[in-house]
């Protein structure tokens, strides 16, 4: 129970909006009579969330390392606006605009970096410029017009499923064999890490409560996947984005890149002693987020079939919003690319929930802005809980793990020896 406990709170952020999302699911799927969790209603949720769902992912690193975008709807927008000209004006292969179109968001960030971590203009004065810049070119580049006529491949982007395979068994199965592959990998995973945290005595959770949460996100996992293939089966974009989720929650917690940023967002200055490049990781960071910027602009641009001069509008609240709400500290250096995307999936689900009821867009906005504020002030609460008693899990009979078995025959042994050593006479 203790584990439990300290488990719960050591990551009172995450668990807390994961119980959020589940009682928003519950309560819209009561009062909707079932409509919210109906299998075309999912596929539709993850079709429309998917661009701000990509953009939480970038936007999340940057709030980690003490910054803010303020550019990345008008960026998408251009991107998708450019790459839709160089199709229909230009008679670009569709391939070869989206890659074009991930290179001008790349540069786009890159720019970005330029001047944050160089010159030394804060992130935030330099993408509200890029705000207004990209805006502006988009009208320009669109000449204030609706450019329509995409090539039938790219706007599957946006709106297309992953085809049939097998034998007609009602449901769609490339979309369970997925599913079932992620559980096995999961299962997998998690049973190392478990075994890793045991090699090394910290503490974790036993093993029946371990098996318990293995088998809830089994369920959660297949159920999920069941409504999709029960509809038209996974989209495509929701494919693109299972795979960012994947590569961002590796690089964040297993490369040096993503250590350099949670230690930068922490405190900049012992990181720069501890001979981390600030300027290179922020210049990365910045770019990194031009980059999914225009693979959001790309996806948009898709899924509306067409590249319009309003596209990407309030993207960037959206997504900083989402970033907030999974839990990313206001100071930086805390933030998940998991607690992203729950947040991101709390202000998906608060969006069609609300128009499922009817609630006009001005009280949807208004609740939203709330949902916002009491997840900040939250943030804020338990900054000063943990701080007043030491830290989560302070209250823990043992402050540190103790050290592996080896280890402690070692230490004894070394402490034997300069024990005998200090009672050696002295030589004259």
């Amino acid at each position: 129970m203790n584990a439990l406990l300290n488990t719960l709170r050591g990551n009172v952020r995450q668990y807390g909006m994961i119980i959020a999302l589940a009682a928003i699911v519950i309560l819209f799927q009561i009062t909707t009579d079932g409509v919210l969790l109906k299998p075309l209603n999912v596929s539709n949720l993850v079709v429309q969330n998917a661009q701000i769902l990509i953009l939480a992912i970038g936007m999340v690193i940057v709030i980690v390392a003490r910054h803010i975008d303020l550019s990345v709807g008008s960026v998408a927008a251009f991107v998708g606006a450019a790459s839709a000209i160089m199709m229909t004006q230009y008679d670009f292969p569709w391939w070869l605009a989206v890659f074009l179109g991930l290179l001008i968001g790349t540069a786009i960030g890159a720019w970005h970096g330029f001047w944050v971590a160089y010159v030394g203009i804060p992130a935030f004065i330099v993408t509200l410029a890029s705000m207004l810049l990209f805006r502006g070119l988009t009208l320009v580049v669109l000449k204030g017009a609706t450019v329509g006529g995409l090539p039938e491949e790219f706007k599957a982007i946006g709106n297309g499923f992953l085809p049939e395979i097998g034998p007609d068994t009602g449901f769609h199965n490339l979309t369970m064999i997925i599913a079932v592959a992620a559980v096995a990998v999961l299962i997998v995973l998690e049973v190392r890490r478990r075994s890793a945290q045991a090699a090394y005595n910290f503490d974790v959770l036993p093993f029946p409560l371990f098996v318990v949460k293995l088998a809830l996100l089994t369920i959660v996992i297949m159920y999920f996947a069941y409504l999709l293939a029960d509809a038209r089966g996974l989209p495509i974009v929701g494919l693109i984005l299972g795979g960012l989720i994947v590569v961002y929650t590796f690089i964040m917690n297993k490369t040096v890149f993503g250590r350099h940023v949670y230690a930068i967002g922490g405190n900049v200055d012992a990181a720069t002693m501890s001979g981390v490049n600030t300027k290179r990781v922020d210049f990365l960071v910045m770019m990194n987020m031009g980059l999914l910027s225009g693979l959001a602009g790309l996806v948009t641009t898709a899924r509306l079939t067409a590249a319009n001069p309003k596209a990407g509008v309030n993207f960037e609240l959206d997504a900083i919003a989402a970033a907030f709400i999974g839990g990313a500290a206001v100071t930086g250096g805390v933030g998940t690319v998991i607690g992203a995307i729950i947040g991101g999936l709390v202000m998906g689900v608060l969006n069609n929930g609300m128009s499922l009821l009817g609630v006009s867009i001005d009280w949807q906005q208004a609740i939203k802005g709330l949902v916002l504020l009491l997840a900040v002030a939250f943030d804020v609460w338990n900054k000063r809980r943990t701080a007043g008693s030491g830290g989560a899990g302070a209250e823990a009979a043992e402050p540190s793990a103790p050290p592996p078995d080896k280890l402690a025959e070692e230490i004894e042994a070394m402490e034997a020896e300069l024990s005998v050593d200090s009672n050696d006479p002295p030589k004259t």
